[in-house]
Formats: structure tokens, C-alpha cells, sequence
């Protein structure tokens, strides 16, 4: 019985032993910071949310001059992540590229998808992007009781982000190839991580756009709940 027992075990063991792992990394945040006194829920919520879409940028900037080496070398820079830094530096202290001539926000994400335009064509792109995303949050990254977003530009953004997206999907160049080189499907390969990512920035704008919708009537909604609460949840005598 105990032989029994031993063999059975062993094929669990052997399957406990080469099952992938439970988790994909954790859930973080951002260190505490004195600034967090002056911001609401609302106030961290969407700075969160601008970090994380920041960030996603960053990281489609990564993929594409990955996948478009030509990119980088063209904006000068001594490699990739130079190129990375740079552009970096370049949304963080708001100094647009001088391929955009100029443009801001939307102008500029529509000068940089051009099929004509000439120079890095993912640094401009994706600083047009950043560009547009901080104006349409009133041209911060991080937000206090003293700010209000408008949820209707932050819908908008949403939709920006789905044209610029599809453009950078379908539109050619002037030799009739791809803008950029982004998500590919073939016989021996399937890579959908731009799309992923670009919907990740659009499902946090469209969260964030109506949570602000509601904000008010659960405010609303939440008063009338404590005036109920007071009359209905009364403490009760003991002695």
C-alpha cells in the first residue's frame, strides 16, 4: 500500500516541480512623498495613471527603435539607449525635437506620422504623444487638490491614441513601406506587443475619464448616505 501510495506521489511531485510560477511580478507603487498631503484620491489616482502611461511610451519607443534601428542612428545619438534617454529627457523638461518644426500636441502626432517626414521618426512620434497626453491632462504629470481634469479631453486622448495606433499600423511611406516596423503576424510569427501596450494607455484614459464623470454624484450619493446613516446607525446604550 505504501509502494502505491510513493508511486503515485511521484508523477505529482515531478508536475508540482516543472509548473510555471504563480505570479508575474507585484503590483507597485510610488514611494511616499510629502506631496501626497495635497492630493486626493482622484489627485493620485490619475498621477498614477499618467506615470504608468509614461512609461508605457517609453517602452513602445524601446520596441520600435528595436525593431527600426535606422531610427535611432538618425536622430544622432551614439545608440539605442542613448536615443531612449534622450527622448527621455526631452518629454521630462518638455523640448520637442526640431523635426516636429515647432508643432505641439495632435499637429505634432500628425506631422510625425506623415508618409514624407524626415529624421527619428520614433522620437518624434512618441514625444508628439507624450505631448499630447500631458496637455490633455492641463499640461502636468502629477496633480493636487488645486487641479481639475476634464473628462471629455481625456476621452479624447483615448481616441488619439486609437488613430495614432491604427495610422502607424496601415499607413506607408513614400516607398510604399510601413511607417514603422510594429506589430507583425506571419506564418512564423505572431507579435501583437505594440497593440497591447497601446491598449493599456487607452484603458487607463478611459477609466480615468469616467471615474471624473461619476465623481460628482457619488459625491452626492455618498452625502445622503451619511445623513441616512445618522439617523438609522445610532450607538445604543450598554449601562
Amino acid at each position: 500500500m505504501q509502494r502505491r501510495l510513493l508511486l503515485l506521489a511521484l508523477p505529482l511531485g515531478a508536475a508540482a516541480c516543472t509548473s510555471p510560477p504563480q505570479t508575474r511580478g507585484t503590483a507597485r507603487g510610488e514611494p511616499a512623498s510629502a506631496g501626497e498631503a495635497v492630493q486626493s484620491d482622484t489627485n493620485r489616482m490619475a498621477t498614477l495613471a499618467m506615470r504608468d502611461n509614461l512609461a508605457s511610451l517609453m517602452l513602445l519607443a524601446d520596441k520600435l527603435y528595436r525593431r527600426n534601428p535606422a531610427e535611432w542612428r538618425r536622430s544622432g545619438q551614439a545608440g539605442r539607449e542613448a536615443a531612449l534617454d534622450n527622448l527621455a529627457a526631452a518629454i521630462r523638461l518638455a523640448q520637442p525635437p526640431a523635426s516636429l518644426q515647432g508643432k505641439r500636441d495632435i499637429a505634432a502626432m500628425a506631422l510625425a506620422l506623415q508618409p514624407d517626414f524626415v529624421g527619428d521618426r520614433v522620437n518624434a512620434f512618441v514625444y508628439a504623444t507624450a505631448d499630447m497626453l500631458i496637455t490633455a491632462h492641463g499640461g502636468k504629470t502629477s496633480f493636487n487638490l488645486l487641479d481639475g481634469l476634464e473628462p471629455q479631453l481625456l476621452h479624447n486622448a483615448a481616441r488619439n491614441i486609437e488613430a495614432a495606433a491604427w495610422l502607424l499600423a496601415t499607413r506607408r511611406n513614400t516607398l510604399g513601406q510601413p511607417l514603422l516596423l510594429a506589430d507583425e503576424i506571419n506564418a512564423n510569427e505572431r507579435n501583437l506587443s505594440f497593440e497591447r501596450e497601446f491598449g493599456k494607455i487607452i484603458g487607463r484614459l478611459d477609466l480615468l475619464a469616467a471615474y471624473l464623470t461619476e465623481k460628482l454624484r457619488r459625491a452626492a450619493i455618498g452625502y445622503v448616505q451619511s445623513l441616512l446613516g445618522g439617523q438609522f446607525f445610532q450607538f445604543l446604550p450598554v449601562r
